[in-house]
């Protein structure tokens, strides 16, 4: 599968783009104003805040009582909720967005619950580290230890990922269950674009984290 477009830094996001994560401003950029939007594993509900000034209505998921808790008094529409067990819940197209936002590789079940991004909402945008980084590799290699980075900073008896992934894997997936590919970005290690007319194995190495946006395959 060939790489998509990568989408233009501009408009509000970009503007305020001191106060926000890199994935975050991106992420913004790929929504339509007004759409309605559910992200699943909201944090404390940063993302929310962003698409709430682009004029989208935005609910979220959470997983952490004191993330709920903290999004309610910021007063977001946020629950309490777990991605693997919970959005089984909601019924299909329900969001015309549904995201997911470095969060995939804490699930137990990625692939259902990428299933059930693109059944809940008509588009799907992901955002996960890569563990195909070239600074993950060479940990591994000279070091012989769980790689750490500032995006994954937890050691590996202290982390609530237990399912890492390359750019490589998440592609080879959405090939596997008929997932488009609409847009997709990679991020180096200063959240900068890696450029797009490069192969997926220079994404794969040098991309610290990466954005899809994504929809149903033919026939879907």
């Amino acid at each position: 599968m060939s790489v998509q477009e990568v989408l233009p830094l501009g408009g509000p996001a970009s503007a305020q783009s001191g106060q926000f994560r890199a994935d975050h401003l991106l992420v913004a950029e790929m929504v339509k104003p007004g759409s309605k939007v559910l992200d699943v594993g909201c944090g404390e509900g940063d993302l929310l805040q962003l698409l709430e000034t682009r004029g989208i209505d935005g609910r979220g998921i959470e997983l952490s009582r004191e993330g709920v808790n903290r999004c309610v008094a910021k007063g977001l529409a946020v629950v309490q909720g777990d991605a693997d067990t919970d959005l089984v819940n909601y019924p299909d197209d329900a969001f015309d967005y549904v995201i997911l936002s470095q969060t995939l590789q804490a699930t137990r079940q990625p692939k259902v619950v990428l299933e059930n991004l693109l059944r809940i909402g008509r588009r799907a945008i992901v955002s996960f580290p890569n563990f195909g980084f070239w600074k993950m590799r060479l940990q591994l290699l000279i070091g012989g230890h769980m790689p750490r980075t500032e995006n994954l900073p937890a050691t590996w008896y202290d982390t609530a990922n237990i399912h890492f992934c390359t750019i490589k894997d998440f592609v080879e997936l959405c090939d596997e269950i008929n997932v488009k590919m609409e847009r997709s970005i990679a991020l180096d290690l200063y959240g900068r674009p890696v450029p797009l007319n490069l192969p997926w194995w220079v994404w794969n190495m040098f991309g610290e984290q990466a954005v899809f946006l994504l929809s149903r395959g033919g026939g879907k």
